[in-house]
């Protein structure tokens, strides 16, 4: 077997182990055997990444991405095949789908092209008050609803242009922080957007069939959630290619020129400001899609589900997954996202554990668990 053949099958075979593990994990009732997995697990990737397996496998997932694609995708049917009647599980991954999208989006801002941005829930969270209000108050198509999200959050996130053009670093940081509590406080004073209770928000219709009611296949009943697991996979794929063809195109050589050295990139005439607007409006649109959909899944929105600390919990996982990454921020949103509903022991101190993970990457692995890999190519230059 030749060395591409041997690591497209460690490719394979790292993809089904994964998919294996995370349904053992979500089937996983009792504390104590649900660490031993993880434990397991975390010896095994360790392994995988001292031998170089792990790097191999990465290699063949990109020289046969096609391939792999489907490959995952099989992965996620499998995931719905077992787990059909269980709606923990397939909110859980609709969930972390989100998650994937919004940080997704972050990403583009924070690792392509170096704008802070810590308060990517804020920017969640008005897109689930956009959806909110628009279900409750008009007709409107929900799909169309979903974008509309996405350019409210995108829109509202250009009131933080001119102070974040003008700032860097720490400062830049502070006034992302400062506008994600004061979205919070506007939300829980303000009564007509229902005050600290929040507003229920019903859900979502595609062309007048609801996602809230079950699947009935003769004597087999599939959760309403599949419906909404199936259309957050769409949205995260979708995403997911943006944000893909985005890093390989022209822009995406700007973006890196950008925060690498913002002299050097203007002093070879790429407009700073420019590409900067671009990442920061892109990424809040994606936050805004996501949580547009979040509020007619859950059928709820509150000022609590969008706390500084919740964006705490995405950037962690950006940073987890690896700063520039789109690869990593999955496995990342799926430790993040499922670990404290799994483990409720650890359900209080989930933010100091978040704090030491990344504290501990920072130290050991400051690229994050999956660094980003270096361009090997511009596109035009290579047939891949």
């Amino acid at each position: 077997m030749s060395s591409t053949s041997k690591n497209l099958t460690l490719s394979i075979g790292g993809v089904l182990l994964t998919t294996a593990f995370a349904m053992r994990a979500m089937a996983a009732d009792n504390q104590w055997l649900l660490l031993a997995l993880l434990v397991g697990a975390g010896l095994a990737a360790f392994a995988a990444t001292r031998s170089g397996i792990a790097s191999r496998a990465e290699q063949a997932f990109s020289s046969h991405h096609h391939l792999m694609h489907g490959i995952v995708l099989l992965a996620f049917l499998s995931f719905l095949v077992v787990f059909h009647e269980e709606h923990f599980a397939l909110l859980m991954l609709s969930t972390v789908l989100l998650y994937a999208i919004v940080c997704l989006g972050l990403n583009i801002q924070i690792g392509y092209c170096g704008v802070v941005n810590f308060a990517g829930a804020a920017f969640f969270g008005i897109g689930s008050y956009t959806a909110a209000v628009l279900v409750a108050h008009t007709q409107l198509p929900h799909l169309l609803i979903l974008l509309i999200g996405g350019i409210a959050s995108a829109a509202i996130g250009g009131l933080l242009l001119l102070p974040v053009l003008r700032t860097r670093g720490h400062y830049a940081a502070l006034v992302t922080i400062a506008f994600g509590i004061l979205f919070r406080t506007f939300l829980e004073v303000n009564d007509t957007l229902g005050g600290p209770q929040g507003l229920k928000v019903a859900g979502m219709k595609i062309f007048g069939w609801s996602l809230r009611e079950n699947i009935e296949l003769g004597d087999i009943t599939i959760s309403f959630y599949a419906n909404y697991a199936i259309c957050a996979l769409i949205l995260a794929a979708l995403a997911f290619t943006i944000t893909k063809r985005l890093e390989r195109s022209w822009i995406g050589l700007s973006f890196d020129a950008v925060r690498i050295d913002e002299t050097a990139a203007a002093a070879f005439g790429i407009n700073i400001r420019r590409w900067k607007i671009t990442a920061f409006m892109l990424g809040n649109g994606f936050a805004g899609v996501a949580g547009a959909f979040f509020a007619m899944m859950t059928g709820f929105v509150a000022p609590t589900n969008f706390t500084f600390g919740d964006s705490l919990i995405l950037i962690s996982i950006v940073v987890m997954g690896g700063i520039g990454n789109p690869w990593g921020i999955l496995p990342a949103a799926a430790l993040v996202v499922l670990l404290p509903e799994k483990l409720q022991a650890i359900q209080e101190y989930r933010f100091l554990l978040y704090a030491l993970a990344v504290i501990l990457i920072l130290l050991f692995r400051p690229d994050g668990l999956f660094p980003r890999r270096l361009r090997s190519y511009i596109p035009g230059w290579s047939s891949k």
